[in-house]
């Protein structure tokens, strides 16, 4: 009886990815992205090994949040003050930090500790539709 295959940090080989935001909600976007940057869509995925690909998201600023949520969600900052609480509506993200809006969607979906914070650093985001990782050769997502 064969063991399951266990991917080592040697043999991984990383591609890049681009996904395109523009009218995506941010759940999907973001699920897609987490999916991929994790290593998922890998036969060789190994949970405890950080075997993901590279993701670089364009148009985060065209990105679409539905139903009532623009107004509704809400962002949370504290500073670690006595009344650092800022608070922030769906509405300001989008306007004014759209690259922080999806980068925290798809934050949100990594593992937490060590693991998630490797996977992390291999996401890149846009709010326009210009990126300088054209020398990599990234790989269009539908």
């Amino acid at each position: 009886m064969k063991d399951s295959y266990m991917q080592k940090k040697e043999d991984i080989v990383r591609n890049w990815y681009v996904i395109d935001a523009e009218g995506m909600n941010l759940g999907r976007l973001a699920t897609k992205a987490a999916h991929i940057l994790r290593g998922k869509h890998k036969p060789t995925f190994t949970p405890h090994v950080d075997c993901g690909d590279y993701v670089v998201v364009i148009n985060a600023s065209k990105v679409n949040l539905t139903g009532n949520k623009l107004d509704d969600k809400i962002y949370y900052n504290h500073s670690g003050y006595t009344g650092g609480l800022r608070e922030r509506t769906a509405r300001e993200m989008k306007e004014n930090y759209p690259v922080e809006m999806v980068e925290r969607a798809i934050k949100g979906m990594l593992p937490k500790g060590r693991l998630g914070r490797s996977t992390y650093k291999k996401l890149f985001v846009y709010a326009g539709s210009e990126h300088p990782h054209m020398a990599q050769k990234p790989v269009k997502m539908d």
